[in-house]
């Protein structure tokens, strides 16, 4: 592993940044309808008990990355492979959040771009800062979850004096029953972003005062849950379920129906922009954890040189997850039965095979 430390603050930073992600301008947990911030809140809730297997384990192992502890729970050769899916999932979803971003950059300001130019473009600045080390990326995030502090707050409030948004549009509650919610949290909301969030584990070792994990962890998910909700409530409440549901980026509708003084229009580019930091730094994270796995699997010496192999590996990967962005978004919905095994049952059964380890060494002691 690479010789750093990150803080606290920057931590925090990278959680929550991560958590927007595309998460933001997405139809988030809309299969719930006109509760679709119900959806969101379970989604968190969830992420907090998933929190909790993530942190027993990396307190047992508090200088380890998950690709680390898991053999030494599982053995040589089975935590060795165990180790290796998490890298290929690590992978797939930074060569997923990667085709996202430039589906979106495509479809709202730069039409005429092929998209391998895009994708390239934006590998080759990730590569960079990566290349630089963790101590660069958290220093960055620090700087820029201000500028998207800003940017929320600017933009819920040109949204608000435009005059479009309609609460009204949130009611009923329950209107179709706890099935919709229930059926969103299961297959949008809980695995996604919350359940990713556990490639953190292996940034966990970075930070210099471990004893804040817990901390730091939940209020990143709290405050990034928060914020989740109220962007879904808010595009509802502007846009209406039905138009949200037929949208493919919804926070693009409800900021390009701003309109004051016949002056201010046209502020899709608050979004694009946002969703450049928040996939950045998301499909960063995502890149780096996979480089850490690969060099403690293979015992390399740092990650530095296998940065540019793998990031052309990632562009191929963000070309051909898809043919087209219809298949792009299908594919995203379905990958449930993908994430559940590395969020939850793979930690789990880490977890009870541990507690099991432990109560042998006690009896034997």
């Amino acid at each position: 592993m690479e010789k750093a430390k990150i803080s606290a603050i920057q931590l925090f930073a990278l959680m929550v940044i991560f958590d927007f992600g595309t998460t933001l301008v997405i139809k988030y947990g809309i299969e719930a309808k006109k509760d679709a911030w119900l959806a969101v809140l379970f989604g968190m809730f969830f992420g907090m008990v998933l929190f909790s297997i993530y942190f027993l384990l990396s307190r047992q192992y508090p200088n380890l990355p998950l690709t680390r502890y898991a053999r030494k729970i599982f053995g040589k050769y089975l935590g060795w492979i165990i180790g290796l899916l998490y890298v290929l999932y690590f992978l797939w979803f930074a060569a997923h959040n990667i085709r996202s971003f430039g589906e979106l950059l495509l479809s709202s300001t730069l039409s005429e771009t092929p998209l391998l130019a895009i994708n390239i473009l934006f590998v080759l600045a990730i590569c960079y800062v990566l290349y630089l080390g963790i101590e660069v990326l958290a220093r960055t995030a620090e700087v820029f979850i201000v500028i998207l502090i800003l940017f929320g707050l600017i933009g819920n409030l040109f949204v608000f004096f435009s005059g479009n948004v309609d609460f009204n549009n949130l009611r009923p509650i329950l209107e179709n029953g706890w099935k919709p919610i229930l059926k969103a949290f299961l297959l949008d909301t809980g695995p996604f972003p919350f359940g990713q969030m556990v490639v953190f584990t292996m940034l966990l070792p970075y930070l210099n005062r471990l004893e804040q994990v817990k901390k730091v962890w939940l209020l990143a998910l709290i405050l990034s849950g928060l914020a989740l909700c109220w962007t879904a409530s808010l595009n509802i409440a502007v846009l209406g379920s039905e138009e949200v549901e037929r949208s493919t980026f919804p926070l693009l509708s409800t900021i390009g129906k701003v309109n004051l003084f016949e002056f201010i229009q046209r502020l899709d580019a608050i979004v694009v922009f946002t969703l450049l930091i928040t996939v950045f730094f998301k499909v960063s994270i995502f890149f780096y954890c996979a480089l850490i796995g690969i060099v403690d699997l293979f015992k390399l010496k740092n990650h530095q040189q296998i940065i540019f192999p793998i990031g052309i590996i990632l562009i191929f990967f963000s070309m051909m997850i898809a043919t087209n962005f219809s298949e792009h978004i299908e594919e995203g919905l379905n990958s449930y039965y993908f994430n559940m095994p590395f969020m939850l049952i793979i930690p789990l059964f880490m977890l009870v095979v541990l507690m099991i380890l432990n109560g042998f060494k006690k009896k034997a002691n």
